[in-house]
């Protein structure tokens, strides 16, 4: 298969023999075509991969093409719900996440407080920041943290997790 010029081709399994390897692609439905591709292109900065402007699509590389798409589909309002998925980002790019999305007229927040501040998801673990798209649809920056995972912590602000690292490696 060829889309705009790069070769979809996976050879072989993962060792196991797990066959799955990732998510290729996932779609979400939107209400206004034209604003949700200011969004994603001009806000968030994705590449377009394929566009179709009658049948009101757009696929989006998501990181490198070849690896990974968003779909954004217009449809009727009652056929838009919410829906949540996340944009891996560096874990350096994080401690300027919120500041790069309020620059660009996206308030950016966290589950706990609802504050600018990332939160750590202490099983994984990993540091997220949630924001919305124009139909409401939850969006998040999430980066692996190179620590071990504690899944006996809950959700916590970014701020509490180091100096809770900090004092269990003192």
């Amino acid at each position: 298969m060829v889309l705009n010029g790069v070769y979809g081709v996976a050879i072989g399994r993962l060792t196991g023999g797990q066959m799955i390897r990732g998510l290729y692609e996932t779609f979400v439905y939107v209400n206004d075509f034209q604003r949700s591709r200011r969004f994603y292109e001009d806000l968030l900065g994705l590449s377009v991969g394929w566009l179709s402007e009658d049948r009101r699509i757009v696929l989006y590389w998501v990181g490198m093409p070849g690896h990974s798409m968003l779909g954004v589909v217009e449809r009727a309002s009652e056929k838009v719900s919410p829906q949540h998925f996340s944009f891996e980002i560096a874990l350096d790019d994080m401690k300027e996440a919120a500041s790069y999305l309020e620059r660009r007229g996206i308030r950016g927040h966290n589950m706990i407080d609802k504050g600018p501040s990332p939160q750590v998801h202490g099983w994984m673990p990993a540091v997220s920041l949630y924001f919305e798209d124009p139909d409401g649809h939850l969006l998040e920056f999430i980066a692996m943290l190179p620590d071990k995972p504690r899944p006996d912590v809950g959700p916590m602000l970014w701020e509490e997790w180091i100096r809770i690292a900090v004092t269990t490696h003192s």
